[in-house]
Parts: C-alpha cells; sequence; structure tokens
C-alpha cells in the first residue's frame, strides 16, 4: 500500500513537472535602425508586469534577438541603445509553442510618433481634438493629450481674467493722474490698487503686477495723511519687496522702490536700494547715483549728495545735471570775504561750465550763467546745443 501511495505521489510530482515544462515560452525579433539597418549590440529589456520579472538581452551582427525560458505571462518589451530607451512595444503576450515575434522598426516608430506628435501639437494649438486626430493614438496618447488640452484651457482662463484685471488697473493709474481734483485721483489710484490686487492673486508671480501695484499704493498714499498715508505706504513697500523677490537682479524695481522709501521718510532704507541699482546696472548707474544725490540733498545729507553727485559724474561723464547740482552744493562751500567778495572752492566754476558746455539749452543753463557772474567767472556765450544742426556756409 505505501509502495503504491509511493509511485502514485512520483507519478504526481512528474505531471506537475511537465506542466511547468510545458509553460516555457520565447519571445525574439529583428531590430532596426533609423537608418533601416539591422541595429547591432542593442539592448533588449523584457518585463513582465502581470507578476514582476526582468529579463535581458542583445541583437545579434543581423539585429535579431532570442530569449526562450519566459514564464508564460504578459510583457513589455523595450530597446535600449546607449543607456536610453528608443522603442517599446507593451502587453505582449507570450504564447506556447513557438516564439512570440516582437520586431522594432526605429525609422517606421519615429516617423509614426512624428506624426503623431504633430497631431498633438496641433490638436493643443487649435485646443480641440477631433475624430481624425484621434485616429492612430493610443489610449495613453489619448489621455495625455486630452490632460494637457483640459490644462490649457485653464491658463488661458486665468491668462485672460489676469490681463483685464491688469488692464483696468493701468488705465485707472492713467486716468488718475489726468484727473482734475484731489479726490478724483485718489478715487482712481484706489481703483488701481483693487484691480491690481485681484491681478496679483490670478498671477502672484508676475512682476510687472507687483512694481505696478507698489506704484498705484505709494501714488494713493500721496493723496492722504496720517494713518491713511502710513496705511497705503506700508503696503506700497510690502509691494515692491515681493517685486524684488520675484527679481532681485531689476535694477529698475530697486531705483523706484528706493523712491518709495524716501517718500516713507526711510532715508538710510532709499540709500541702500539706489547703491543695490547702481551696482546691478553699470551702464545707469549715472542715473541712480544722481537720485541718490537728489534724495540725500533733500533729506539735508550734503557731503553725502556731493558723493553721490560725483559717482554719477564718473559713471556718466556727459551727466549735465550732476555737474549743476555738485557745483551747488560747492558753491555752498565758498569763503565770503569782508568786502562782499565770494571766493569758490576749486571745481564750483568747473561745474557749472561743464553744466553749459553739455547742456546749453537745459533747465538749468540761465542759474548756472546766474552762477557763474556771481562768482566772477566768465561765461563762455560760445555754448552751443550740441545736437542743434549747423547752418549750411552760403557758397561765394
Amino acid at each position: 500500500m505505501k509502495f503504491r501511495n509511493l509511485i502514485l505521489a512520483t507519478a504526481g510530482l512528474l505531471f506537475f513537472g511537465f506542466t511547468s515544462l510545458a509553460q516555457i515560452t520565447a519571445i525574439e525579433g529583428d531590430v532596426k535602425s533609423d537608418d533601416g539597418k539591422p541595429l547591432v549590440g542593442a539592448v533588449v529589456k523584457i518585463d513582465r508586469y502581470d507578476i514582476t520579472a526582468h529579463y535581458k538581452t542583445k541583437t545579434d551582427k543581423k539585429g535579431h534577438y532570442f530569449y526562450n525560458g519566459l514564464p508564460l505571462g504578459n510583457y513589455n518589451v523595450t530597446i535600449e541603445v546607449d543607456g536610453k530607451d528608443v522603442d517599446q512595444q507593451k502587453g505582449v503576450r507570450s504564447k506556447l509553442g513557438d516564439p512570440t515575434n516582437v520586431s522594432f522598426d526605429l525609422q517606421a516608430s519615429k516617423k509614426s510618433r512624428d506624426a503623431t506628435q504633430a497631431v498633438m501639437q496641433q490638436a493643443a494649438e487649435g485646443g480641440q481634438l477631433t475624430k481624425d486626430m484621434e485616429r492612430g493614438m493610443t489610449a495613453d496618447q489619448k489621455a495625455a493629450l486630452e490632460k494637457t488640452l483640459k490644462e490649457r484651457e485653464g491658463q488661458l482662463k486665468q491668462h485672460k481674467e489676469l490681463n483685464d484685471a491688469f488692464n483696468v488697473g493701468m488705465t485707472a493709474m492713467t486716468a488718475a493722474q489726468a484727473a482734475p481734483t484731489p479726490a478724483e485721483r485718489q478715487k482712481g489710484y484706489e481703483d488701481a490698487v483693487q484691480a491690481l490686487t485681484k491681478a496679483s492673486e490670478i498671477g502672484p508671480t508676475e512682476l510687472a503686477v507687483w512694481a505696478n501695484l507698489a506704484d498705484a499704493y505709494m501714488k494713493l498714499a500721496g493723496t492722504k495723511t496720517g494713518p491713511e498715508f502710513d496705511d497705503a505706504a506700508q503696503k506700497g513697500m510690502a509691494a515692491y519687496s515681493k517685486a524684488i523677490e520675484l527679481k532681485p537682479e531689476d535694477a529698475a524695481t530697486h531705483n523706484n522702490y528706493a523712491l518709495a522709501l524716501v517718500q516713507a521718510k526711510k532715508i538710510p532704507e532709499a540709500q541702500a536700494e539706489l547703491t543695490k541699482a547702481a551696482q546691478l546696472d553699470p551702464t545707469n548707474a549715472g542715473k541712480y547715483y544722481y537720485n541718490l544725490g537728489a534724495v540725500l540733498t533733500n533729506a539735508n545729507q550734503g557731503d553725502a549728495a556731493a558723493d553721490a553727485f560725483q559717482k554719477a559724474i564718473a559713471a556718466d561723464p556727459k551727466y549735465a545735471e550732476a555737474y549743476y547740482q555738485y557745483g551747488v552744493y560747492l558753491v555752498g562751500k565758498a569763503a565770503l570775504a569782508a568786502d562782499g567778495k565770494v571766493t569758490p572752492v576749486p571745481g564750483t566754476v568747473e561745474a557749472f561750465q561743464k553744466y553749459l558746455e553739455l547742456a546749453p539749452t537745459g533747465q538749468f543753463a540761465q542759474p548756472a550763467k546766474d552762477m557763474l557772474t556771481t562768482l566772477n567767472a566768465s561765461v563762455d556765450v560760445s555754448y552751443k546745443n550740441p545736437n542743434a544742426k549747423e547752418t549750411p556756409k552760403k557758397k561765394k
């Protein structure tokens, strides 16, 4: 009895062994490169996805590959070249008997991908997917495109709302600046702040929105006094800080922020911002240093202002206004004798003369001439507008 049971058990083992052997399958195929020739030495990755398992082989000198001993199952077959996946066939079901053929033509695959990509691009640009466009797409490609179209639709809607809010704000700013009464100006800036605040919520990373919102707040502050001024100015400076956070290398934003700080009577902070602007934008450093000089002059910091005007001149030797303002500073250093004679310090006369040389018809031309007369210095009447056209001489 025991012997009979042993025979049956052995037979059972043999039965299961034969069953297991019967489930072994193979996958083979040919791989052509994108020039149509056999692809030699390409890595073929065979990944089972119903039960995780991974297999690899390579194509031979004829671009052929063969992998035997695969359990019956579902596979993704991928071609890898130079460490990059270049093509793939998904959902391959191996079969009993003859090997399952999974061949690749990279040239044809590329053309198919390019054509599909062109269709997807056309659909994305047009904002809709037609039945003709769907033809030839895989389910994954169609799903990906539908997701892209949905996201794009949301972005376009958001973009329009952002533009609309921004334009309303800028229109209100323009109207406020041209308003005939203080009340109308204040109302215009309030409308601008409201619209630009909405724009900042829709597009929180837009530099132009935050910079103009800051400007609107500071102009609104200029129409108010006391706590209302402080509140508007504080919000304006906060908006400038956000703009600088978005683009810290933008010199113009640092310059405008400095002017807002001056309005709020934060002179040291303004000085730091203007110096930063000059460092970021050496080409326009003269303008930033000149603004710094003006800020310091208004703050009764004459020596620091003079230093800023000198830096403006050094950065831009043709900055006429900087020469004039530096000359005005030096006039304050002149010595006055008992007889009323004025003895200017070195550089005073030269500063006014240089201004007249650069801007003979400029806004400070007459004051500069008056200063030179007061200092008993000669005024060169031959100064001409450097931009004026010369009158052609008559032929004899």
